[in-house]
This record gives structure tokens, sequence and C-alpha cells, in this order.
């Protein structure tokens, strides 16, 4: 089955030629001029990987992504303008995986979701080993297999960067992983985000760990080195 990425943008013309460089990549593309009608649709039918537009009339990407994430962890990119630094990083918060600044060029576009589709494989199968194994330390749980988070018993959503980060933190109780370390995680080595990224999402993982367990503390971080996962 061909990977499916739905397209929300209220710019028909950017919906029409990125659909066809998508097409032509082999992806089965479904395209939405409004967040309300995408939200229908990816709620009865979850893609493979959602891109959105945040500035838009009515639903906007940010509302859009905020629903989603009720009930999904479906990889999202960010589309937003050069001036929208603030929503980047907000957007980042509420579970976005990616962001893109526009205008940009097709082929970026496409490497970034081909980075972002290669980070949930990863996530799907990759555990302590390479065989999709149980990764259990102490009170937390992760199945890479089914991608799940167990903190205590309670279950953690987490989008596909959050628990790849997660996973990299766990895999060896204690260690100091660089920020530089944890963006090869999840994202690979031929993507490049900035510190802050890196940042936004581990604030967003703590909160998430905090909803299920307002004590929670075993993310720690050291300033100047990285951050690291405590026994």
């Amino acid at each position: 089955m061909p990977v499916s990425i739905t397209l929300v943008d209220d710019d028909r013309n950017i919906l029409t030629s990125i659909s066809i460089a998508l097409e032509a990549e082999g992806y089965k593309v479904s395209t939405y001029t409004d967040g309300a009608a995408a939200l229908e649709a990816m709620t009865a039918r979850q893609p493979d990987l959602a891109v959105l537009d945040i500035k838009m009339p009515g639903m906007d990407g940010m509302e859009l992504l905020n629903r989603l994430r009720r009930t999904s962890s479906v990889p999202v990119i960010f589309l937003t303008s050069k001036d929208e630094e603030i929503d980047e990083m907000l957007g980042l918060k509420m579970g976005a995986d990616d962001y893109i600044r526009k205008p940009f060029s097709q082929r970026l576009l496409i490497e970034r979701i081909r980075a972002v589709l290669r980070r949930t494989e990863a996530a799907g199968r990759t555990g302590e080993g390479d065989d999709g194994e149980l990764l259990i330390r102490g009170d937390l749980r992760l199945d890479p297999t089914r991608h799940e988070c167990v903190w205590r018993g309670d279950k953690v959503q987490l989008t596909v960067t959050e628990f790849l980060l997660l996973q990299a933190l766990v895999k060896h109780l204690g260690h100091v992983k660089s920020r530089d370390q944890l963006m090869d995680a999840a994202y690979g080595d031929n993507i490049y985000v900035d510190d802050r990224t890196i940042d936004s999402h581990i604030k967003r993982l703590r909160r998430k760990l905090k909803m299920v367990d307002k004590e929670f503390s075993g993310i720690e971080t050291l300033y100047g080195l990285g951050y690291r996962f405590q026994e």
C-alpha cells in the first residue's frame, strides 16, 4: 500500500503543486482547503503523515493539530511563514514533528517528509536492540512495535519525535545526551534543527509525563551539556 499523506492549505495553488510532486514520488495524497473537513477525514481514516498550514481561515493549523492530538499521534509537519517564529515553537510544543518555512522548494518538503516517515518506521521497529523488544526502565515501559509509552501503568500519548527522544534518553540510564545526539536520534544525520526545537520537544515530553504523574522528574537538564534520564 502506498504511503498516504494529507495536505491542508487554503492556497489551492500550493495544494496542486505539492500533490503533483508527492504523487510523482509514489505517495497517495489527499488535499483539503479547510481544517474542519481535514479533521473529519483524518478522524475517519488516519493518514501516515499530515502537512498542515498554520494560517488558515476558520479552523487553523494550530487548532487542527490540537484536536488531532486528542486521539492521534499521526506525524505532522507544519508549513509556516518567515515571520511566524513564535508559531513555529508553539506548534512544536503542541506536538508537531517538524516545520518548514514558506517559501520552500518541493525537494526540501519531500526530504523532510521522508525523514519523518523514516523516524516513524524506526520508532516502530527498534527497541533495546534491533528486534523491537520492550524497553523497560523501572516505572517506564516503551513498546516500539505498538508505539506505546506507559509510565506507572498509565499510557502516555507521544508523537514520533517525542518517542524517539525518550527512547534515546532511557536506553542507557544516567548517560548524558547532548542536543546534537538527541537531534541525530530523532531526526537522523541529514536533517538539521536548532537547539530550541529539541528543547521544545523535551518540554512537551516532560509535560505529558507530568499529566499522568505530577511528581515526575525523570528527565534532568544539565545546562551546557544536554539531558539525561535519571536512574
